[in-house]
């Protein structure tokens, strides 16, 4: 919503499903919050994998057209709207809104936002939603993971592979570290992975089931799908659990699951969008502790490249082409 007149301010627009290039940078209104909203001037937009589905119309949601991308941020309050409490102009916040992001200015329920502590920069800061909240719901929530007990992590140098192998490590897990390539493996170490696995140049079923022993894997964090799932689900032990994440292989696998019977293990899905709908204080709770891990830097929230907005074609390929090691943002409104 804004008011006739307001001063104008850029979007990233997609007009039509397809590709990034056919993404347009537009003006418009600057939008006004409505009673229990909050206007907040964008610094980062965060950018991950499901962006480069929802543009092309291929992911779960679907926002109507026209919309803008990006689903989490971080940014400055300057306006708020009546009845907003705990709230106030200026104050540095950080928050998910599903899609719409790319904005020098958006508005979003007060609700979605958490105030950030002077430790934690504005671009460290835009990318832990999505990510670390997706990662502490699925360890904590579902996975119930202890300390002591083995996690392996396949795509473990993407946004979400980074958060499960600093948090899993942060939770007192013995991580296994699982990417395409040496160099994405040597920065997984020095993130937290106390093993590795080279998925292109090693069999993964031989390894998990070497370096899970006797009791085999307890947790596996299965944000690829495809022709992975399945070699990560034999290796768990007896009451281990398989965490669906997503599938950016492209290819939503389909194990046998005479497997999970034979071993008794679970296969939990992992929704946190809907998470942070329905469970609300929990998602908060999640979103507090990642915030003040990254602030006293337990976690590194690290991020591969903030790239000028004009310049959004070029960080949606990096997605794309998977070879971002941490977060890609788009700086908007940032010094």
């Amino acid at each position: 919503m804004s008011k006739p007149g307001a001063k104008p301010m850029r979007r990233l627009l997609c007009e039509i499903l397809g590709p990034p290039s056919a993404l347009r940078l537009v003006e418009g209104p600057t939008p006004e919050p409505r009673p229990d909203e909050a206007c907040v001037e964008v610094a980062y937009a965060a950018l991950n994998f499901f962006d480069t589905l929802m543009i092309e119309g291929k992911y779960q949601v679907r926002p109507p057209l026209p919309f803008s991308p990006a689903g989490e941020f971080s940014g400055r309050v300057s306006a708020l709207g009546a009845g907003v409490a705990g709230l106030s102009v200026g104050q540095r916040v950080m928050g998910f809104c599903g899609h719409g992001a790319a904005a020098e200015t958006i508005v979003v329920p007060a609700a979605a936002l958490i105030p950030l502590p002077d430790a934690l920069g504005d671009d460290r800061a835009a990318g832990l939603c999505v990510a670390y909240g997706t990662t502490m719901h699925a360890l904590k929530q579902r996975a119930k993971i202890q300390r002591g007990e083995t996690l392996a992590v396949l795509g473990a140098s993407g946004g979400v592979g980074l958060a499960a192998v600093e948090l899993g490590a942060a939770l007192g897990a013995r991580v296994i570290a699982c990417a395409s390539s040496d160099e994405k493996l040597a920065f997984a170490r020095r993130m937290g992975a106390a093993e590795t696995v080279n998925t292109r140049a090693q069999d993964l079923r031989v390894e998990l089931k070497r370096l899970g022993g006797a009791k085999g894997i307890d947790v596996v964090y299965d944000p690829v799908g495809g022709a992975l799932t399945e070699p990560a689900l034999r290796s768990l032990g007896w009451g281990g659990r398989l965490l669906v994440i997503g599938f950016a292989s492209g290819e939503i696998p389909k194990p046998p699951l005479n497997l999970a019977l034979l071993k008794g293990c679970d296969i939990l899905g992992v929704y946190w969008g809907d998470f942070a709908l329905r469970e609300s204080e929990l998602n908060r709770a999640n979103l507090a502790e990642i915030v003040a891990m990254a602030a006293r830097g337990a976690l590194s929230a690290h991020v591969h490249k903030a790239f000028a907005l004009e310049d959004f074609a070029e960080a949606f390929g990096v997605i794309s082409r998977r070879e971002a090691l941490g977060k890609v943002l788009l700086r908007i409104g940032a010094n």
